[in-house]
């Protein structure tokens, strides 16, 4: 049986660890009340998050259905420090992934004389990772591209919304998987699971020059209620939604899993991870693996207010954002640095 853990609140505020089973039966976990409390149990007594939620019977049943309605459940992961959180990912990873960012950046290049069938930078980064983003077991593949999301204060849970800054071109939907992580003691990089997730971006700053990518990516990203533990499906399916005033204004499926993807997760991981920076004992990582489906690579638009709808099997429970923009607080005028 494969368990999903989900964090939420109860009533009274109180901040509870649920365990999940297959048909969707959420038990209270006794031994934590949170998924990082859980994960440094399980390093201690050498055990899986699952045995390590069960070393003391599992407790009352919880009611999520109510919870997700009354907006209590969080994002299946979090770090009392949010400087401890880090948020990555890599791009380009899925087979017909390239064709949107392809699109975004063929018009500069067609400006250039002779540039003829010359290809762009993401379709070069593409190739690469088709030719040798799946090595042969205990080989290192080609290298992805990678990008930084920001730290802990950037992840939502499902409901919350997604806040694009005052000076943003663009707030559009990702629709990804991300791999949760903790590092051990020792600097050993340990996977907690998978969660859904909208890795949302500035897809307008980045059509502008492909080198303002970075900026584009630091932005919130939403996770799914629940971790699924143990390996992700190879061929997971699911939907990406748009929704203005109750309504489904755009709509497309999306794959994922590495039967759909140009790396093995294995080879993204390692990638992200043989800097030992992101090794430091104790830290928490998201990294998001990619995605081939965007509303904007199609000229959808979306609005504030719109609400990004991403569900897939096997998770149980959709991740659902409303999009909102940031007061302008500067009116025109830069940051102001000051001299000390």
């Amino acid at each position: 049986m494969v368990l999903r853990f989900v964090q939420l609140k109860e009533k009274d505020g109180a901040r509870i660890l649920a365990a999940v089973n297959d048909s969707g039966l959420a038990r209270k976990v006794e031994v934590a009340d949170t998924l990082l409390a859980l994960a440094q149990a399980a390093l201690a007594a050498g055990a899986t998050l699952a045995e390590a939620a069960q070393a003391h019977p599992l407790g009352a049943e919880v009611d999520l259905a109510a919870a997700l309605a009354e907006g209590r459940v969080l994002a299946p992961i979090d770090h009392p420090d949010p400087a401890h959180l880090v948020l990555t990912g890599t791009g380009l990873t899925h087979l017909g992934s390239a064709e949107g960012r392809d699109k975004m950046h063929k018009a500069a290049l067609a400006q250039k004389e002779g540039a003829g069938e010359q290809l762009t930078d993401s379709m070069r980064m593409f190739l690469m990772g088709v030719e040798g983003g799946k090595p042969a077991a205990g080989a290192v593949g080609a290298q992805p591209e990678w990008f930084y999301k920001g730290d802990g204060s950037h992840v939502v849970g499902h409901g919350a919304p997604l806040i694009s800054p005052a000076f943003a071109k663009d707030g559009g939907e990702e629709p990804e998987i991300a791999g949760v992580y903790l590092i051990g003691p020792d600097g050993t990089p340990y996977r907690l699971g998978f969660c859904l997730a909208n890795e949302f971006s500035d897809h307008v700053i980045e059509r502008g020059n492909y080198l303002w990518l970075a900026h584009s990516k630091l932005r919130q990203a939403a996770l799914g209620p629940e971790l699924l533990t143990g390996e992700l499906p190879v061929d997971v399916r699911g939907a990406s939604k748009i929704l203005r005033d109750g309504q489904v204004v755009w709509e497309k499926p999306f794959l994922s899993g590495e039967a759909n993807m140009s790396h093995t997760i294995a080879n993204l991981e390692h990638h992200h991870f043989k800097y030992d920076i992101f090794r430091k004992p104790g830290d928490v990582h998201v990294h998001f693996f990619g995605t081939a489906t965007l509303s904007f690579s199609e000229g959808f638009q979306t609005q504030v207010g719109d609400v990004f709808e991403i569900s897939a099997a096997p998770f149980l429970h959709p991740v659902s954002n409303p999009l909102a923009l940031a007061p302008k607080e500067i009116e025109d005028k830069p940051v102001t640095v000051r001299s000390l």
